[in-house]
């Protein structure tokens, strides 16, 4: 397989030139020698000699087949199948709350950074929600944004009238609305929350879980708060091939989002093999004739004695 396989067509003067020094009859050399009579290409001398005189074609067609540039296929290659992963994440005012050592919103943001290390290779996003939604981050597989949200954000950072209420409903349905963009790759929600939504009431549960089904969208959500978890949760994880995992402390906290990257399993695929440069063959041939060809010039040659 070569690159430009029109260059094969010179091949011919070569092939010429070699058909030239086999074929065609040499010439009688005349010595002024009595009684001495010599032919060229005469005998075991004369085929070493039109070897060595065929080396300067060979090399010319070592030359050209370099020009047109050889090429091989590589072998194919396993790459992680790319998951994209969007994090909805509660800033309504109950995640200041006392949790662990600080509050809820701190330790859900500390246990995402640590997730992103377990998901090296994916791509990740932030929505943040309360009353209002807002696409902090969108879906990127740089996530080191992620290392600086947590001093920008907030519910104690953010405007009354957005940490205001928490309406999960809205926040999954504009996650999924950023999702569907993504073509490439698995698609993931991660809702971490400490509350309960009133707009999930009125079979809007049951729509939004066949709507993020249908665009292949698995929802887990992680629950941030004692008490039972609203159970339009459970239909929308439920029916998406996700669970709702509760963490009473920090420690819980991120012992769910590993048990969540023990769930959503890494998968691989091949990568096709691409062509690539084979020079190193036809580059080794044409040095061995070029070390012949300068081997045979140190003596021979013919001679009329």
């Amino acid at each position: 397989m070569f690159a430009h396989p029109f260059v094969l067509v010179a091949l011919a003067l070569p092939l010429a030139l070699l058909v030239a020094v086999w074929i065609a009859p040499g010439a009688p050399l005349v010595v002024p020698v009595d009684g001495l009579s010599k032919r060229r290409g005469a005998g075991l001398w004369g085929v070493l000699i039109r070897l060595a005189a065929s080396l300067p074609p060979i090399l010319l067609a070592v030359a050209v087949l370099l020009l047109a540039g050889p090429q091989q296929l590589g072998e194919p290659e396993t790459r992680r199948k790319l998951t994209n992963i969007q994090f909805a994440l509660d800033v309504s005012g109950s995640m200041t709350a006392q949790f662990g050592d600080g509050d809820r919103y701190d330790a859900a943001m500390a246990a995402i950074n640590a997730f992103l290390d377990y998901r090296s290779g994916d791509a990740f996003g932030l929505t943040i929600f309360g009353g209002h939604t807002l696409h902090w981050i969108r879906t990127t597989t740089e996530p080191s944004a992620f290392r600086y949200a947590t001093d920008l954000l907030g519910p104690r950072r953010l405007p009354p009238w957005f940490s205001g209420g928490t309406s999960i409903g809205l926040a999954l349905e504009e996650c999924m609305d950023l999702l569907v963009e993504r073509e490439e790759g698995d698609r993931m929600i991660i809702l971490v929350t400490d509350g309960a939504s009133a707009d999930l009431g009125g079979g809007r549960a049951e729509q939004l879980a066949a709507e993020l089904a249908a665009n292949e969208i698995t929802v887990y959500a992680v629950r941030v708060a004692p008490g039972a978890t609203q159970p339009e949760l459970l239909t929308i994880t439920g029916r998406t091939g996700g669970e709702v995992f509760a963490a009473g402390d920090p420690v819980a906290l991120e012992t769910v989002f590993a048990r969540i990257d023990t769930m959503q399993v890494t998968e691989t695929e091949k990568i096709a093999a691409e062509s690539m440069d084979h020079f190193r063959p036809y580059a080794i041939a044409g040095g061995a004739v070029l070390t012949l060809l300068a081997l045979s010039l140190f003596g021979l040659r013919l001679t009329p004695w």
